[in-house]
Order: structure tokens, then sequence, then C-alpha cells
């Protein structure tokens, strides 16, 4: 996690980061001088503490997305780190090759096996450019669905986190399939013996989402959006220009609570105060309380009657009409 100097803040987080600015100042000022200014600086963390629970009872839908899209906000590994130890990466489709975007593995969450496996995006230029910035191509679903069929073998859970601006629009993926590959994937996901858990960590957009996004249940943290399109190339088709991506924020309903009131997720997880990127540990440790309470649920379940009942969620998902006399 950044340390506080190394902090980046959204427009609408500049009036926190200047209670931070006069902290430090505070501080500075103190160690020149040998005073106890201990008492300003606590009623200064304690506006922090104010300003962030106002911002968060007022945040936009673009603000949400903002939010998702924060480049402190903890990715798939760093919950994997928290969240499961003995962790151990597998790679590869076993046809072409390893995508970076997407990963996972066999790893133990309080002492019971799963298998994790989610997009990841890159913390730095490099590692953006080697994960794609978290859109997978077609093998990173084939390598997906192979370790979905490898906990399925070994009667382990499966754990997805799903964080990603879309699966790789690029002329190459389309060769390979990727369409095929994520509609593999989604009638496979119905089909699985074994429980599965999807949670979404940061953004969901697309066939790129659902191609890990079919489970038993499904949450959304706090701050995420889950949706057909981004705000961006929805404004991008309906006005031509980006300019409208806030209102198209809001025309989309994508944000968690929306998803909740529609009946496509099945909750929504709380984040730190101000977002996840603000305390990466304290996010980290509600996600693992929903998947252990969801896991000692699912496992009582019978693995038919859980893919019946998975089967007719995702069929129940959406509005339409018969027109009989047509």
């Amino acid at each position: 996690m950044p340390e506080m100097s190394s902090r980046q803040y959204l427009d609408f987080e500049k009036p926190i980061k200047d209670l931070y600015d006069q902290i430090d100042q505070l501080k500075l000022t103190a160690e020149k001088n040998k005073l106890d200014l201990s008492d300003s600086i606590l009623q200064l963390e304690a506006k922090i503490q104010d300003k962030k629970k106002d911002i968060n009872e007022t945040l936009s839908s673009w603000q949400k997305v903002q939010l998702s899209r924060h480049p402190d906000r903890p990715y798939t590994l760093s919950y994997i780190e928290r969240i499961c130890t003995d962790f151990i990466e597998l790679h590869g489709d076993r046809n072409f090759k390893d995508d970076k975007a997407i990963v996972g593995g066999f790893g133990q969450i309080d002492g019971k096996t799963v298998m994790i496996i989610g997009q990841q995006k890159g913390n730095n230029t490099k590692t953006r450019q080697l994960r794609n910035f978290g859109m997978a191509n077609p093998e990173g679903y084939r390598k997906a669905l192979r370790l979905m069929k490898l906990a399925e073998k070994f009667n382990k859970p499966i754990i997805t986190l799903v964080d990603t601006p879309g699966a790789f629009p690029g002329i190459e993926a389309e060769e390979r399939g990727q369409g095929e590959a994520i509609a593999r994937n989604i009638i496979e996901m119905m089909r699985l013996e074994v429980p599965v858990i999807c949670i979404i960590i940061g953004e969901g957009a697309s066939g790129g989402a659902m191609g890990i996004g079919v489970g038993d249940r499904v949450f959304m943290l706090q701050n995420t959006w889950y949706t057909v399109i981004s705000p961006e190339s929805c404004s991008s088709i309906l006005w031509r220009s980006w300019d409208h991506k806030e209102k198209a924020a809001e025309e989309l309903k994508l944000t968690s609570e929306h998803m909740l009131e529609f009946g496509l997720v099945d909750g929504v997880i709380p984040e730190p105060l101000g977002g996840a990127h603000w305390d990466h540990d304290e996010a980290a440790e509600l996600v693992k309380t929903q998947i252990v309470h969801t896991l000692e649920e699912l496992k009582k379940i019978d693995s038919s009657l859980r893919i019946d009942q998975r089967i007719d969620k995702f069929s129940k998902m959406g509005f339409w009409e018969e027109n009989l006399h047509a």
C-alpha cells in the first residue's frame, strides 16, 4: 500500500489531501521546534475520517467508477496475498500461452483449499503492459477454465475476483476466438459441480467480466461497477464523444446498489471508509469474511441442486415479454 507521501488522490478527494498536508506540516513544525502538537494532529485526523464519511455518502455513479479504477486500489494479487496462505500460481492454457492478465491457483483460506482466479492489473507502466491492463485474451479465459476444471476434479470450491475494463478487443484476440472462449466459460461455469463464488473487486465490464463471473453467489464491493459497457464507450456511441461519460454512468445504473436492486448480484461487500484503496488489509478481511460465510452456506447444498439453482438464477435475469399471438 502506498505511503501517504506517494498516495494519489482523485479530484473529489482533494479535501482529504489538504488535511493530510496540514498534518505533515504540523509534524515538521513539531520536529523542528521540539513542540508537542499531538492534539492538533489528532483533531485533523478526526476531520479526515469525517470528510471521508461525507464524501462516501454523496458519491455519484461516475465517482464510484473513478474509485473502482483508483491506482492505489488493491488488485487480485493483493487480495490473494492477504486472504490465502500457501498460494501456488498455475500457468498456461495448455494450448497457446500464459495470459498474464488472469492469475489463478490453489491456496488455503483458514486451512481449507480453494481455487482462486482473477484478473490482474499492473501497479506501474511496466506491469500494466505485462498484464495488458487486466484485459484478457482468449488464452486467459481458457486458462481460467482449465483451472476451474482442475478444481472440480479435486472437489475444491472456486473463488473468482473480477476486475477488468473488458476482454481484450484486438484483432488477434478475435482471430483466436475471444467470443467463443468467453461463451464456453459461461456455459461450463453454469455446470461446475463445486461451489463457485464471484466477487467484483473493481471494474466489471461486459463479457470480460462474465468470462469468470458465473457463480452460485455473485458479490460486488461497495465502490465497483458492473455493466455491459463502460461509461466512456457508452458516451462515445450515444453522443460521439467522451464528454457525457458522467451522464452515461448515471443512466447505465451500474453501481453495486443498482445491481443489488435489480437482483443481478447477491450482495454488496462494504469497503473501508473512503474506499478499499485506503486500507488494503481491512478490504481483504471484509472480502475473506464474506467468502468464508458463503462457502459454509454453499457446502450444505447438494451439487445437483446448486447447479439447478445457478442456472435458474441466471436464466431469470433481465426483462422480457412473450408475444403468444405472433
